[in-house]
């Protein structure tokens, strides 16, 4: 049982959230095929940043959005993943939590998109 009171404090909670990301982060790679692709870009992106003749801020930007993209595939497989955990019966109110999670990546990629092409063009 969780006890609230003596939750761990200072490195070792930072030490242990780090475990947990990395655990998350093993996970993603291996069974969501959207994070390995959107890992893929992540690389291809920073390597064509160095090409462009863009600022260092503008191949910060560039690359922030690509990251952002990454968050919200990790937000949006958490909510499946809790929508599944509570049932897996066919639900209007489960359909919609994982429809928004699909319209924050798609928002996400609409982001990214028109900074790329802001700074590119």
């Amino acid at each position: 049982m969780f006890d609230n009171k003596n939750k761990p404090k200072g490195l070792h909670r930072i030490y242990l959230a780090l475990l947990n990301s990395t655990r998350a982060f093993k996970w993603l790679a291996k069974n969501e095929s959207a994070f390995k692709q959107e890992l893929l870009l992540l690389l291809v992106s920073i390597l064509a940043t160095f090409v462009f003749q863009i600022t260092l801020t503008e191949q910060l930007i560039l690359i922030i959005t690509i990251l952002f993209i990454i968050f919200s595939e990790i937000i949006n497989t958490a909510i499946e993943a809790i929508v599944d955990r509570v049932g897996l019966e066919i639900h209007p109110l489960s359909g919609l939590a994982k429809d928004l999670g699909s319209a924050a990546v798609f928002i996400s990629i609409t982001i990214a998109i028109l900074a790329w092409l802001a700074i590119l063009l």
